[in-house]
């Protein structure tokens, strides 16, 4: 399965603020679902984060409790994956559901720091050619240097741990019975 960094899509919701981001990225694979519900992405993105991410995001966490930066704790007891049910509002973590339609959600967090946004966007193309896909947007909204300095290391790893939650995610997507 091949994952592809692409522009990006104008069928996402944030596509409208693009131009008002200092940062986006987004990823691409497809997947052979003829459809995919949006609780399905959602716990399909909270469980499939390599080992190594898992680590590294555990790592961030005690680092930037240092600097009084959000952590994900703060929200008391950590909702299961499992147990997710992706309306507006709800939050795993770091991660909070601020918007959601048929085909996309929007996953985030706003902090001192910075802002960032997630997109799971599924697109069910009925052309045969095309093929469905499910791809990944990143935003973030710098608010001061502090957010430009937290971003500068987290930035590579980014790159790498995106494109591998995308591809493990369709693989569990996929495995799933009909």
């Amino acid at each position: 399965m091949k994952i592809k960094k692409i522009e990006f899509p104008e069928k996402s919701v944030l596509s409208q603020r693009k131009k008002d981001f200092d940062y986006i990225d987004s990823f691409k694979g497809e997947i052979t679902n003829d459809s995919v519900s949006s609780s399905e992405m959602g716990e399909a993105f909270f469980t499939s984060g390599p080992q190594w991410g898992k680590k590294m995001f555990a790592f961030r966490n005690n680092v930037v409790k240092l600097f009084g930066l959000k952590t994900g704790e703060e929200n008391g007891k950590i909702q299961a994956a499992k147990d997710f049910t992706c309306e507006v509002g709800d939050q795993i973590g770091l991660f909070k559901v601020f918007g959601k339609t048929n085909n996309e959600i929007i996953l985030g967090e706003d902090d001192k720091h910075l802002d960032f946004r997630v997109s799971l966007l599924y697109d069910n193309v009925e052309n045969e050619n095309k093929g469905n896909s499910l791809t990944i947007s990143t935003t973030v909204k710098f608010h001061n240097w502090l957010g430009v300095v937290y971003f500068l290391p987290v930035r590579p790893f980014h790159k790498l741990i995106v494109p591998s939650m995308l591809k493990r995610m369709i693989n569990q997507l996929e495995s799933k019975p009909a």
